[in-house]
């Protein structure tokens, strides 16, 4: 077994336990959704429950509840983040209950939901906690029984003698447990004597779900609660003056109606940067409020430039011609190179700001008081809303509580603040509790966009076709996405990888797969076309560059391990039978790494009735160790199906800072008549601690979708959406 020392002692533990589960955690019950599975078959209701630790607490009758920290945004992990405290604890995990944890920093670590590192970031600290809980039952038990703790045995979350025949349960142990004190250091289960991790275990709200029980922060009533909703600006560059307050108040329903401010002294970078001033409304229903708003009748100020579409291509192709790049990385002299080429071919790819439009309107529930403040919602970044709530109201951060309810969809969205921001400057200016709504056209136009981008792709072949120039140039607002040190960076002689950004008043934010969603998909099309151009095969000429980059690799460190990047390579190339032909049917593949996952995937397009139709798509995924691998399938599939979609349709444009797209009838996303009709995913086995998940799969569906298109078009596909809009008719 391996060992790791605890980060807790033990009176660190009572005064968490104490403050978490004697008062916030047991006392966590304002909405029932927070349990997320019933009461174990066969076990009674407790009559007492005994707190291990901040993660685990174990009933006198055997079942145990587990604590799920993290947000929940549909990437599973309030059933996978309990299944590894579950494995090291060695419970069976029907006698396993799941709840929602609270915001409390003071025993959990990274408690929040984004850039894949759930699982990554606590894998260490969930197993700590369910192996020291598994300690403190043995010791209780040794103690109880008075023979050392090495003649002991576990399994199940029953306690047996090696060499006797005495037994007993966590249940009937576990108020000694609690008087234990915490070990210095646990040992750790090895990965080949897992028996609940890399099992499929349904998710733990899967049937409160699918019968509409109340989980998500739109389904949070609270008595007394008031209905609110907001009106910004309808343009970047806009505040609010002033609006018709007297006949908006005297309609039916409309309780108040006022401007908020949400400026803050010291925003965070999860913090509004764009509208600040809003009007807010609160009433009776929502019905009631929507009408209000239509008969809002607001005088709005120009404060800044008007941007439109046509303004944001012209400043950054202009940016891109300028030469005035940050240097990235430069390995080899390129242009020398690109001088003696005998082949040499340039490129460039753009993809627009488009909108995340969580399937959950943006709501949050707010009741503010003179001297405390409590938030209950749906937030990617619960500690972040807390400082900034804090802020905004000049309270203490102790005086500031913050609950999680599940979340109908993220991607990014929700790791900004200002709807739960928004909530509580409504809630102190009302006086009283109210829930903060979203319709989707406020949404779609406050921002938070995914940044557009432009990148420049250049290559030259030597007389045999071997790669021996590369370079990428990329711009973008407010940001540019070239990755200096990724793949193909240690594959090719002469390197180069620069960048610069401009910015605007357009509000963005980080989208699924932040800028790796744009340049997965640039890259490995132009990278297919430079394989044409040489005359290789897709797969073949990737596997060459690796094989470079794993035996005689170029200039300083890269990202990425090549043997693992052309191992995922191999998987889908084997997989999906690469190099079988069917009449119709056009391959494309791209392979790309990040939050320190691999991914290949493949995918078969057909043309019918002149549309692109995809039939099936290859996954490959080397994540490390796979939790829980039904919910690892879905989150690759969710996202293969969120990268075709968005890079075939969707695109967000502007006119004198407005968005022309408020709504699904001119803003395009898939069908189910567009998704794949089939997806097979394949994991690498490794024993490799978790990485990312949650977005990796989506990048090089872009890409390999693309190279798809080329060839069942003929056509190369450089901007993004690759398929104009499409009017929603019927």
């Amino acid at each position: 077994m391996t060992k790791i020392r605890t980060q807790y002692d033990r009176r660190s533990f009572l005064k968490i336990s104490a403050a978490a589960g004697g008062g916030m955690l047991i006392g966590f019950s304002w909405l029932t959704g927070c349990v997320s599975s019933s009461e174990p078959e066969g076990l009674a209701i407790p009559n007492e429950w005994f707190e291990i630790n901040g993660y685990i607490k174990i009933g006198d009758t055997g079942m145990v509840t587990i604590y799920s920290p993290n947000p929940e945004i549909g990437q599973n992990v309030r059933t996978s983040m309990p299944m590894i405290v579950a494995e090291e604890l060695d419970v069976d995990w029907k006698n396993v209950v799941v709840e929602q944890a609270p915001l409390n920093t003071g025993f959990y670590q990274n408690q929040f939901a984004g850039g894949s590192l759930s699982i990554r970031l606590s894998w260490n600290a969930l197993r700590m906690a369910g192996a020291t809980a598994r300690r403190m039952l043995l010791d209780a038990a040794a103690k109880e029984w008075n023979i050392p703790v090495s003649d002991l045995t576990v399994a199940q979350g029953v306690i047996k003698e090696k060499n006797g025949e005495r037994s007993i349960g966590y249940g009937e142990i576990a108020s000694k447990a609690v008087g234990m004190e915490v070990p210095e250091e646990v040992e750790l289960k090895e990965v080949k004597d897992f028996k609940l991790i890399s099992t499929s275990v349904k998710n733990v709200d899967g049937k409160k779900i699918v019968t509409g029980k109340p989980l998500f922060g739109l389904d949070f009533q609270r008595e007394g609660m008031h209905l609110a909703m907001i009106q910004h600006p309808p343009a970047f560059g806009m505040t609010v003056k002033d609006f018709n307050q007297d006949e908006i108040k005297s309609m039916p329903g409309i309780k108040d109606a006022f401007i908020i401010d949400t400026s803050l002294e010291k925003p965070g970078r999860f913090d509004e940067i764009g509208f600040k001033q809003l009007i807010a409304i609160v009433g009776d229903s929502t019905w009631q409020l929507m009408k209000a708003k239509k008969a809002l009748k607001a005088n709005w100020e120009v404060v800044g430039e008007l941007e439109d579409t046509q303004m944001h291509q012209d400043r950054m192709e202009t940016m891109l011609a300028s030469g005035k790049f940050q240097q990235g990385r430069k390995d080899g002299d390129t242009e020398a190179a690109f001088k003696k080429a005998a082949k040499v071919i340039e490129r460039t790819y753009s993809a627009p700001f488009i909108a995340h439009n969580t399937m959950e309107p943006m709501n949050f529930f707010a009741n503010v008081t003179d001297d405390s403040a409590e938030l209950i919602g749906p937030t990617q970044q619960p500690k972040a809303l807390e400082d900034s709530a804090a802020q905004l109201l000049n309270l203490p951060v102790e005086n500031i509580t913050v609950n999680m309810t599940r979340i109908g969809g993220g991607f990014g969205r929700r790791l900004y603040q200002h709807f739960g921001i928004e909530a509580a400057a409504i809630s102190k200016k009302f006086g009283g509790p109210i829930k903060l709504i979203y319709t989707r056209e406020d949404d779609m136009t406050q921002g938070t966009y995914r940044p557009t981008y432009i990148s420049k792709y250049k290559a030259g072949l030597d007389e045999n076709n071997n790669l021996i120039a590369f370079s990428v140039q990329g711009t973008g607002m407010p940001e540019s996405a070239v990755f200096p040190n990724r793949f193909p960076a240690g594959a090719v002689e002469n390197y180069t990888a620069e960048s610069v950004a401009e910015n605007t008043n357009i509000t963005t934010g980080a989208w699924r797969a932040p800028r790796s969603n744009f340049t997965a998909g640039a890259e490995q099309a132009f990278i297919d076309e430079v394989a044409e151009l040489a005359g290789k095969d897709p797969i073949d000429f990737r596997l060459e560059l690796f094989d470079r980059a794993i035996n005689n690799p170029v200039g300083g460190r890269h990202e990425y391990e090549a043997e693992r990047y052309a191992g995922v390579l191999k998987l889908v190339k084997e997989k999906s039978n690469w190099g079988e032909t069917k009449p119709g049917v056009h391959r494309g593949v791209a392979a790309y790494f990040c939050h320190s996952t691999y991914v290949a995937e493949v995918i078969d397009l057909v043309m019918e009735d002149g549309e692109p139709k995809i039939k099936n798509v290859w996954c490959a995924v080397d994540c490390g160790i796979v939790v829980n691998p039904d919910a690892a399938i879905n989150i690759i599939q969710g996202g293969v199906v969120d990268g075709v979609g968005h890079a075939m349709y969707s695109q967000l444009t502007f006119n004198n800072g407005a968005p022309n797209e408020m709504n699904f009838d001119r803003y395009q996303l898939i069908r189910h008549s567009q998704a794949p009709e089939k997806i097979e995913v394949f994991f690498v086995q490794n024993e490799i601690e978790p990485t990312g998940l949650g977005e990796p799969g989506l990048p090089p569906a872009i890409g390999a979708l693309a190279n798809a298109l080329y060839g069942a078009t003929g056509k190369r596909y450089y901007k993004q959406p690759f398929v104009s809009y499409q009017p929603v008719t019927g």
